[in-house]
């Protein structure tokens, strides 16, 4: 049985473009006592797997190996299982599985998805999955929202900003988001109910202005996506013991030359609290985390967008999407149908 698979033929210099990925086909080994073959259903592209395609990265964020599949975020269904964890049919979702049509693993970093939900599977790579979990903890258990606060979040339209502004609407926060088009903008005012969006491409070097117009009491939390010229305004419209929650940068990942931020001086002026974080350490709050997006999610109270490449082929032109604004929402990779 041949197995498809992406894998990484070279670092990219910059920008990554497709000829950084070659698509095999492989043979799939035998299960072993205690695995599973699990047919990937759906798989994830996110921003940080750029920082994964480096040589000589930090060990906690260990580099992709070049010539092996890549691996990310899937939800699959068990085809076999030969004394595995999890029985054939159970719909299971992993951060480990991706980028190809099959996976044999042992289980580990699998859960078994509670099909009695009713959320679609492409859900459980979004708003119940990684990016969910990721806004829930950055704003809640870092930013720590108030009632009346304001909330800036830059890539306010993508799979975790969206959430971002969403959750600080429920915890009573007006909110403010970019976003890189009309229709982007449009879609946080009319569709979450941000109070202000701004056009980060029309603002251009107008966008420390254009934020004290949209947040015009400044701003108490920054939720950091973007960097660069963004955190340089929020740094500006920040009110004294502000904080900014850092979770991504990524104007900066395909910059050989990264943009300094020329005000950092703020922090000590408005004794600012930056913190970052990295969504893996916080696996202990899913439980809670889960309880929570569930109900809001049940109640009507989140909505999200999905922008979905049909085909395990598309996963690179998904990937490199990322980084030019492409998607609205999360962007994910449909490898088969949801039921065999």
């Amino acid at each position: 049985m041949k197995n498809r698979e992406v894998r990484l033929k070279r670092y990219p210099d910059g920008l990554p473009a497709k000829d950084i990925f070659e698509i095999v086909d492989a043979d799939l080994p035998a299960l072993a006592q205690g695995q599973m073959l699990i047919r990937n259903i759906w798989m994830t592209v996110d921003p940080y797997m750029r920082g994964r395609m480096t040589a000589g990265r930090d060990s906690y964020v260990p580099p992709f190996e070049l010539g092996e599949v890549l691996d990310g975020g899937s939800v699959g269904q068990v085809v076999e299982s030969n004394g595995g964890p999890f029985a054939a049919g159970d719909y299971v979702t992993g951060m480990l599985g991706g980028w190809r049509q099959y996976h044999v693993t042992n289980g580990l970093g699998l859960s078994k998805i509670d099909m009695a939900l009713g959320a679609p599977l492409g859900a459980y790579l979004g708003v119940l999955g990684m990016p969910g979990m990721t806004a829930w903890y950055g704003l809640q258990k870092i930013g720590k929202p108030k009632p009346g606060e304001t909330v800036f979040v830059s890539a306010a339209a993508g799979a975790v900003g969206a959430l971002v502004c969403q959750i600080a609407k429920i915890r009573e926060c007006r909110v403010v988001g970019t976003a890189g088009s009309a229709k982007k903008c449009d879609w946080l005012k009319n569709a979450i109910g941000v109070d202000a969006a701004i056009n980060y491409r029309e603002a251009g070097d107008g966008l420390s202005n254009a934020l004290k117009e949209a947040a015009p009491k400044g701003v108490d939390i920054y939720f950091e996506n973007v960097g660069g010229i963004h955190l340089e305004a929020a740094l500006e419209a920040m009110n004294p013991l502000g904080r900014i929650v850092a979770c991504g940068m990524i104007s900066q990942y395909n910059n050989p030359d990264p943009v300094g931020v020329r005000n950092l001086f703020n922090v000590i002026g408005k004794r600012i609290t930056m913190q970052g974080f990295i969504v893996s350490d916080s696996f202990a709050e899913i439980p809670a985390f889960t309880a929570d997006m569930g109900g809001w999610v049940a109640s009507g109270k989140i909505k999200w967008e999905e922008t979905v490449y049909d085909g395990l082929d598309k996963a690179p032109e998904a990937f490199i999407g990322l980084f030019s604004g492409d998607n609205l929402g999360k962007a994910l990779v449909r490898i088969g149908p949801d039921k065999a």
